[in-house]
Formats: C-alpha cells, sequence, structure tokens
C-alpha cells in the first residue's frame, strides 16, 4: 500500500476495535506531549541494546518522510534521542518516533510540535557503538512492528496494521464504513441498542433485578 494517508483520518479506537488486542502497544508507550496529533506512517523498524541509540541517530538520516520510525530498546537508564535528533528528523519529513524507551530534551521536542510517543524522558544520554540492521522485525509496546506496517498514533494509543498489502487496503475500507456508520447513528438510537445487547447478556448469565 503505497498510500498511507487515508490512515490519518482514523481513529487508534476504531482500528483497535477492528484489529484487537495484539495489534495495540501496551498503556507505557504513551504521547510525551499534549495534545499531540494523529500521525500514520509506514514504519521504519530500528533495533538499540540497552544503553546504545546509534541505530536511531542512523535511521534519522535514512528513513523516508512520512514515516515513522519505530524503535525496540526497552532501555528505562538512558536516552535514545534528544531535541537535535527530533528536530533533523521534523525537517526530513518523519512523521513521528515510536520508541520502547526514553528520549530526552522533552522542551525543545515539544516546542518544535514533533511527535513522539515513549515510556518517558531521562537527561542522561546513551552510547553510540552497537551496530544492527535496520528494518529488521522489532518488538515496540508488546506488537512486533515490520517495515512497511502501518503505524497510527494519537492520544488515544499507537496501533500497527500489519502489511504492506491488501490487508491494508481492507482495514482501511472497513474502518471508512464503521466511522460512516457510526456518524449516521443517533445517540438515542444507540442506547437503545446498547440497553438491549446489554440487558442480553445479562439475562443469559442469569442476573435478575
Amino acid at each position: 500500500m503505497n498510500d498511507f494517508s487515508g490512515f490519518r483520518s482514523i481513529p487508534t479506537t476504531t482500528l483497535a476495535d477492528l484489529l484487537g488486542r495484539t495489534q495495540v502497544m501496551d498503556v507505557g508507550i504513551r504521547p510525551l506531549w499534549s495534545p499531540v496529533p494523529r500521525v500514520a506512517g509506514p514504519a521504519f523498524t530500528v533495533r538499540c541494546p540497552p544503553g546504545d541509540n546509534l541505530m536511531l541517530h542512523a535511521a534519522v538520516h535514512r528513513a523516508e518522510p512520512g514515516a515513522v520510525i519505530v524503535v525496540e530498546s526497552g532501555d528505562m537508564d538512558y536516552a535514545l534521542a534528544g531535541g537535535n535528533v527530533c528536530a533533523v528528523a521534523r525537517r526530513r519529513g518523519v512523521a513521528a518516533i515510536v520508541a520502547d524507551g526514553l528520549i530526552r530534551d522533552l522542551g525543545e521536542v515539544r516546542e518544535a510540535g514533533f511527535p513522539v510517543f515513549a515510556r518517558g524522558v531521562i537527561p542522561v544520554p546513551g552510547s553510540k557503538a552497537a551496530v544492527a540492521p535496520l528494518n529488521d522485525p522489532v518488538r515496540c509496546g508488546g506488537v512486533t512492528v515490520r517495515a512497511g506496517d502501518i503505524v497510527v498514533a494519537d492520544e488515544e494509543g499507537v496501533v500497527v496494521t500489519p502489511g504492506p498489502g491488501d490487508r491494508q487496503e481492507q482495514v482501511l475500507a472497513d474502518a471508512r464504513k464503521k466511522l460512516a456508520k457510526e456518524a449516521d447513528e443517533t445517540l438515542d438510537a444507540w442506547e437503545a441498542a446498547h440497553r438491549a445487547r446489554i440487558d442480553t447478556i445479562l439475562r443469559d448469565q442469569g442476573f435478575t433485578e
């Protein structure tokens, strides 16, 4: 799927409904400033061992415009990136960084308006020594991410649509249909259907008033 821009209009909640829990990163991967815009783009994947950030810094100069750089790390002692790295990523057209780890210089990142989804901040920089391949499959926030998967991130969380290929097209089409149906449904209609469904479940489980 070459055109990922349609995913920018799809909330992560809708994608989570369609794709399920396995494609949603855990709650620790969160936006580091607010209000963050929704971002969507193909994953450019990076693996950094604890204490080292070399390959993320390399990826910033290699990711295509529109990409979401996704980092496997898990390091909670050293920052993977700082203000200048994020500023260069933004200038090069990178849509966002999603990192299973930490960054620093949050004030600079926030002022620049560059979306970062990560586990938090720490002022200590990592070293630059460990070489690893780029665009290999990684694990980030409990989700396996492959290069070309579509990553959508907003204030609700981060969801990964596997791809590239027909499945992404189908997920996007299904998401648009779901949103259109919801937009046409009044709150009164939703409430009536919701109560009927809940009452049926309660009755089937033996609940009595």
